[in-house]
C-alpha cells in the first residue's frame, strides 16, 4: 500500500488563489508559501487563464465576490473545461448564508471557507483536499492498470468464463458439475508433413491466421473456447451459457459450417501468396454428459472439460475425411430436422466396446459461391484472383467490373 501514502510536504503543490483584494492575496500566499507552490490571480479571467496552462494546478482557493466575473461564474467556466475540470475548488468568502454555500456547490466547488481566515483551519482544509486528490488520482491509476491487466487476462480465457468470474456468478475454487454438452473438436490434416518443410515465420503466420479466423467464428455462434492443442481446436456448448441441449447442438454444427466455408476462402487466399498445401481441416461433433469446471490445483487451475464423450468427439474428427463434418449418433439425433446428414461406416473408439455410429454433415458448400470472399480461378494460360473484401465502395467494384469485361472482350477477339 506505500502508493496510497499521502504526498510529501516536498512534493510542492501547486494552488492558486484568486481574489480580487491585495491584502487576501498577500495573507494568502505568506501562510501557504514554504509549504506549497503558490499562484495569485486578481480577476476571474487570469484565473481562467492560469488555470488552463498546462499543468493545471492542483487546487484553487476562489473569492465569490469579484467584479466582472464572480466566483460561481469562475468555478462553473473550469468545471466545463476539460483541462480544468477535476481541479478542486474551495470558495474563500464573506457570504455565510446557507443559500450561498449551497450556491457554490451546485457550481462545483469541494469545501467552502467563511473569512476572515483562520490560518489552521484553512491549512487543514487545503491539506484534506490535496490528500483526496491524491488519493484520486492513485485510484485512477490503480483501475487504469487494473482493466488493463483485465483486458490482458480476457485474451487467455473464454469470453463466457471470463465474465462469469468477473461477474461473480463463478468463482476461482476447483469445482465441477456434470452436464450435458456440445463438444466441437477439429485438427489440420497431415499437419506435421504439411508443415515440416515451413520456415517459422510462414508457419507462425498461417497457424495465427487460421485460429484468428475460427475464433472469430466461434465467439460469434457462442462456443465456449476450451484450448489449442498445437493445431488442434476443442471447444463445447452448453456451459457456462447455455440455450438448451438442442439449441447448443445446433448451434454447434452452425458453427462447424461456417468454418469449413471460411477455411475455402483461405485455401485460395493461401494458395496465391504462394502456398502449394494449405491448412485442411477435419471435424468431429459429440453430445453428452461431461464434467466441466476447474481442474487442477488450488495455484493453478484450467476451465475445462473431461470426460469419455470428449473423448469421442476427438475420434469422430480423426476419421472424418479433410474438409468434412463428422457426427455422433447423439448429436445427429438433435440436428437431424434442421441439416442434411448421411450415415456413414461405424467406428471403432479406444475404450468404447460398441461401434460408434456417425452421420457425414452434407451440403456444407452449396451456394458458396455467393458468400465467397476471396474468388480464385487458375488454368494453363489463365489466373484469376478476386479479393471482394478490398473491393471497397461501388466505384472500385464498377473498376474491377470494367478491367474483367475487358478481359473477357480480348479473349472473345482470340476466338
Amino acid at each position: 500500500m506505500a502508493n496510497m501514502n499521502m504526498p510529501d510536504i516536498s512534493e510542492r503543490a501547486t494552488i492558486l488563489v484568486v481574489d480580487d483584494t491585495a491584502d487576501n492575496l498577500s495573507l494568502m500566499s505568506e501562510l501557504l508559501n514554504g509549504k506549497y507552490k503558490v499562484k495569485v490571480a486578481n480577476n476571474g479571467l487570469k484565473a481562467l487563464d492560469h488555470a488552463a496552462k498546462d499543468p493545471p494546478p492542483d487546487l484553487i482557493l476562489l473569492d465569490i465576490m469579484m467584479p466582472e466575473m464572480d466566483g460561481y461564474e469562475v468555478c462553473r467556466r473550469l468545471k466545463t473545461d476539460s483541462r480544468t475540470c477535476d481541479v478542486p475548488i474551495i470558495f474563500l468568502t464573506a457570504m455565510t448564508q446557507a443559500e450561498d454555500e449551497a450556491k457554490g456547490f451546485e457550481a462545483g466547488a469541494v469545501d467552502y471557507i467563511h473569512k476572515p481566515i483562520v490560518p489552521a483551519i484553512l491549512l487543514a482544509r487545503v491539506r484534506t483536499q490535496l490528500d483526496l486528490r491524491h488519493m484520486r488520482r492513485e485510484l485512477e491509476s490503480r483501475n487504469k492498470r487494473l482493466q488493463n491487466l483485465s483486458s490482458q487476462l480476457s485474451k487467455y480465457l473464454s469470453p463466457q468464463v471470463y465474465e462469469s468470474i468477473f461477474s461473480g456468478t463463478k468463482d476461482a475454487s476447483l469445482k465441477t458439475q456434470r452436464k450435458k454438452l456440445t463438444i466441437f473438436f477439429s485438427d489440420i490434416k497431415n499437419f506435421t508433413s504439411t508443415t515440416e518443410n515451413m520456415s517459422p515465420e510462414d508457419l507462425g503466420y498461417l497457424l495465427n491466421k487460421y485460429f484468428t479466423e475460427m475464433t472469430t467464428i466461434a465467439l460469434t455462434h457462442g462456443a465456449t473456447i476450451d484450448k489449442f492443442v498445437g493445431d488442434a481446436m476443442l471447444m463445447f456448448f452448453g456451459d457456462p451459457e447455455t440455450l438448451g441441449v438442442k439449441e447448443d447442438a445446433i448451434a454447434c454444427v452452425q458453427m462447424a459450417i461456417a468454418m469449413q466455408r471460411r477455411m475455402r476462402d483461405l485455401q485460395n487466399e493461401w494458395r496465391d501468396k504462394g502456398y502449394q498445401n494449405p491448412f485442411e481441416v477435419r471435424v468431429g461433433i459429440n453430445t453428452g454428459y461431461c464434467n466441466v469446471g476447474n481442474f487442477g490445483s488450488a495455484a493453478r487451475m484450467d476451465y475445462t472439460v473431461i470426460g469419455a464423450e470428449v473423448n469421442l468427439a476427438a475420434r469422430l474428427e480423426q476419421n472424418a475425411k479433410p474438409g468434412s463434418v463428422l457426427l455422433s449418433y447423439e448429436t445427429y439425433a438433435l440436428v437431424r430436422d434442421h441439416f442434411d446428414l448421411e450415415e456413414r461406416e461405424p467406428i471403432q473408439a479406444k475404450g468404447i466396446a460398441r461401434p460408434i455410429q456417425t452421420f457425414e454433415l452434407l451440403g456444407i458448400y452449396d451456394d458458396i459461391e455467393k458468400d465467397e470472399r476471396y474468388i480464385r480461378r487458375e488454368r494453363k494460360g489463365l489466373r484469376v484472383v478476386v479479393e471482394l473484401d478490398r473491393l471497397k465502395g461501388t466505384s472500385e467494384r464498377m473498376a474491377a467490373i470494367t478491367d474483367v469485361e475487358q478481359v473477357l472482350a480480348r479473349l472473345k477477339e482470340k476466338q
